[in-house]
């Protein structure tokens, strides 16, 4: 089901879209979102709460990343709400901004661990600070507190874009838009889709 409010014709509805999509290789579109997202280290990440349906976001730092870059870790406290949230449903979506206002969007699904293996691999001091230390030598914030998890992030589609123009450049552009009506070419906006995510997990691996 899709919404529509009018008729373009032969036109398109979307000239933006049209005009800035970038087909590339899967290799380049796959590293340059790897890039970006390194690049950004930190993301929202919405979950949608199993209580009422409504959807959450909360700024997470990304920890770790696997399969090749596009499959992403991070560490949370597993007594907090968005665990609640992924165990309720484990659809999620992670995404990336910066001031310059390239973006990528990657939903995929979650699952939580507490594999200790895993937790001591991509442990940081810094998490004491987030989950404190409770006094009682166990809940100390170091690697073997149980409330220390990761969240997995299984990429199933990304979107994103990035640009290599200037901001100049890009503002000449919009004024050019706005002037003859056309759309601004400034982004190169790409999709990756859950066949091509899983063609790059196997070609990494």
């Amino acid at each position: 089901m899709s919404f529509s409010n009018t008729d373009t014709g032969d036109k398109p509805a979307d000239p933006y879209t049209e005009q800035n999509k970038n087909e590339t290789p899967l290799k380049e579109k796959v590293q340059d979102l790897v890039a970006f997202m390194e690049k950004c280290k930190f993301a929202m990440m919405t979950t949608r709460i199993g209580s009422s349906g409504l959807l959450v976001s909360r700024c997470m730092a990304l920890a770790a990343k696997e399969g090749g870059g596009i499959d992403l870790l991070f560490h949370t406290n597993t007594e907090s709400g968005k665990t609640d949230d992924l165990k309720s449903d484990p659809k999620i979506n992670i995404a990336f901004l910066n001031s310059s206002g390239e973006w990528a969007s990657v939903s995929g699904e979650a699952t939580i661990t507490t594999d200790r293996e895993t937790i001591r691999k991509y442990y940081s001091p810094a998490l004491k600070a987030w989950v404190g230390d409770l006094g009682d030598g166990k809940h100390n914030g170091g690697p073997e507190d149980p409330r220390i998890g990761m969240i997995a992030v299984k990429a199933v589609t990304a979107t994103y874009a990035i640009t290599t123009q200037s901001f100049l450049s890009r503002s000449m552009e919009v004024t050019k838009g706005m002037v003859t009506g056309s759309a601004p070419n400034v982004n190169m906006l790409r999709e990756l889709s859950e066949e091509e995510l899983d063609e790059w997990r196997k070609i990494s691996s």
